[in-house]
């Protein structure tokens, strides 16, 4: 399959403890054209303290993979940036100082608080707790598409972005983002000004939602507004997840005739047809 996971883990990433090796494996047995890794890049103060991302030693392990594949695949090094409006000085001097293949805008907040914390839902329903998720985004977004018009890209693909599910099925027992079709129409249309490519997160198919990450009405809604191209990413912290489901992501691509995903090396997008 020409087909690439561009949103994947490993033990440089908190909240993993896969070898960069694992997840190569897995990718060749898979099939995959290849993998990028996104480790996490998380600045708020409640999680700078435990980010253990260290670019050199990631640089390190990805260079050594890369010559134990012998090219049998791409392996791609990225970063996933959470959001931080407070630290956006601090993130942007950063990836300027540093390579990447591709940089993932992620949104893990709703306003100040972690959208992943169950005591952040306590007296917050479903449509209000996703109503302020997709504020979050939006704001996120259009941050991407000002920094397009005065510096250029800054960052290539929006992962998950209506991950606040993942959470309001968790902890409220509902899914709600349908509620919302101008705050996602907002979104998709910042990402095109940005040239900030959304991601299909397919992680949520095994994490019980029951939809991908955006789900198929978004994405053909993306299509409709101009999108040409996704990017696909199985959010995977475990080697056996790597290019999971993608065959349903390609399918929901299909189906809003959209014919390519988008596929990052050196911060360049090149466009791959669909198998």
């Amino acid at each position: 399959m020409r087909l690439y996971d561009q949103h994947l883990h490993s033990r440089f990433s908190m909240d993993c403890r896969t070898e960069p090796e694992a997840n190569v494996e897995a990718a060749i047995a898979q099939g995959l054209a290849g993998l990028t890794f996104t480790e996490h890049f998380d600045t708020h103060p409640d999680d700078w303290p435990g980010c253990v991302y260290n670019d050199e030693a990631y640089s390190a392990a990805i260079d050594a993979v890369r010559e134990k594949s012998g090219g049998a695949l791409f392996v791609g090094k990225g970063i996933e940036v959470c959001y931080q409006p407070a630290r956006m000085d601090f993130i942007l001097d950063f990836l300027r100082r540093h390579r990447f293949d591709m940089v993932m805008l992620s949104v893990h907040y709703f306003g100040a608080a972690a959208v992943h914390r169950r005591e952040n839902w306590q007296g917050i329903s479903a449509v209000e707790g996703t109503r302020r998720y997709l504020a979050t985004v939006r704001e996120a977004a259009r941050f991407a598409a000002q920094l397009r018009r005065t510096h250029g890209r800054a960052f290539d693909v929006l992962g998950h972005l209506d991950v606040v599910k993942r959470y309001s099925k968790r902890f409220c027992d509902a899914v709600e983002v349908s509620a919302f079709p101008e705050m996602v129409d907002d979104i998709l249309e910042a990402c095109l000004e940005a040239e900030l490519t959304p991601e299909i997160n397919t992680s949520s198919w095994r994490q019980g939602v029951g939809e991908s990450m955006p789900a198929p009405g978004t994405v053909q809604r993306y299509a409709q507004l101009g999108g040409k191209a996704m990017s696909l990413g199985s959010d995977a912290h475990r080697p056996e997840d790597i290019g999971s489901a993608f065959d349903r992501a390609v399918g929901m691509l299909r189906e809003a005739s959209i014919g390519n995903t988008l596929w990052f090396c050196e911060r360049q997008a090149v466009a791959v047809p669909l198998p």
